[in-house]
């Protein structure tokens, strides 16, 4: 125990001489959790939409009215025809043409129907597809409209129908940033319990430091853990920043309970230092811990479902992403911050996260070479 209160006296020494560390600790998840739920967005919004009417009816400046008002389009382009608004979309000011055919209104109130032409620009399939949707969706409501007002009386004509009102739990108002914050205060845990350790011990062998350690009788898992405590501390006071940014940006506290997501993230602290040692065991140059790290940071975090639902990979990347820890403490948050789950609803996450830590730090320990 006297070894390793003199080995942490130095590396808290280490840690606080590099003036840039303690800040990229409070400044990183700051800035990551106040700005990266804002850019880490797919809700689909300022859809550019070409209009193409031959009509110019009062029936088409209605339905234009409402395409406007819904707050999903914004109208950038009024062309006479189909081709100067196929050139608006080619000169990228329009990701959607919607064609008003003439005889418009004259069709409707005479036939009961009349014919949309809706044309998206597909390079970008998730905008392509849900700008479609939404307009498809606007001009349903328009014709829901149109049918009443040219009924007169609707009731005479209604049949049964079953009415449908969705529920939405745990995020009711469908905001992304909630979604996403847990999973990005996660990934900012990673980056510094995994880079800082990695360039600790390789940053000792560049400058000869380590050698001076070698010839101590230090034990390899005193020197580990001496290693190790100085970046969970600093995990814990990235996590607690997280948190209380969460709560005053972005009105997001746990529905569970807080103790649960500092029980979980020790682990993963635990797991992720851990491997952060192994690769600078291996690596003999900051530059080569660094891409290592890169590496199999973006692995992890790709594979995690942080932004997409690990559900929606293909069955071999399903079996890869149980191999990255990221994928069981954004599940953990999320579950946590969102449903309140208890600790007995993870118990399979404990178990995954438990076995990384003790792999990772037992592999540190003796992939460690002391004699070196």
């Amino acid at each position: 125990m006297k070894m390793l209160r003199f080995l942490l006296e130095k590396e808290f020494k280490q840690f606080f001489r590099n003036s840039f560390v303690p800040r990229m600790v409070i400044m990183f998840p700051l800035t990551a959790l106040l700005i990266y739920p804002l850019v880490a967005n797919f809700e689909v919004k300022n859809i550019n939409l070409s209009v193409v009417d031959h009509d110019k009816s009062s029936f088409s400046r209605e339905l234009l009215q409402r395409v406007q008002s819904s707050g999903y389009f914004r109208i950038t382009d009024v062309s006479a025809n189909y081709r100067g608004a196929l050139q608006s979309v080619e000169m990228d000011e329009s990701d959607v043409i919607l064609e008003i055919p003439s005889k418009f209104e004259k069709n409707l109130v005479r036939e009961r129907k009349a014919d949309l032409m809706i044309s998206a620009n597909a390079v970008n399939g998730n905008k392509g597809g849900l700008g479609t949707a939404y307009l498809v969706a606007i001009v349903n409501e328009f014709n829901s409209g149109i049918t009443t007002e040219l009924l007169g009386d609707p009731g005479r004509f209604r049949v049964p129908s079953a009415e449908i009102l969705p529920l939405y739990r745990y995020n009711p108002e469908l905001l992304y940033s909630v979604f996403m914050v847990p999973a990005i205060m996660v990934m900012v845990l990673a980056m510094i319990s995994g880079f800082l350790p990695a360039l600790n011990i390789v940053g000792e062998k560049e400058k000869g430091t380590i050698e001076q350690i070698n010839v101590t009788p230090v034990r390899k898992l005193t020197f580990i853990i001496s290693k190790l405590i100085p970046y969970w501390l600093a995990g814990y006071v990235v996590l607690t920043i997280g948190i209380l940014v969460a709560l005053l940006a972005w009105r997001l506290f746990p529905v569970g309970f807080v103790g649960t997501i500092y029980l979980f993230a020790t682990i993963f602290l635990l797991a992720f230092s851990g491997f952060g040692l192994v690769v600078s065991n291996y690596a003999a140059t900051v530059q080569q811990a660094m891409f290592m790290m890169f590496f199999f940071v973006l692995t992890f975090i790709f594979m995690s479902g942080l932004y997409t639902p690990v559900e929606n990979m293909p069955g071999w990347a399903q079996m890869i992403s149980n191999f990255s820890p990221l994928k069981y403490i954004i599940e953990v948050l999320r579950r946590v911050y969102l449903k309140g789950s208890s600790f007995q609803d993870l118990l399979p996450q404990f178990w995954a996260l438990s076995g990384f830590a003790l792999f990772f730090n037992g592999w540190a320990v003796l992939s460690y070479r002391k004699n070196s």
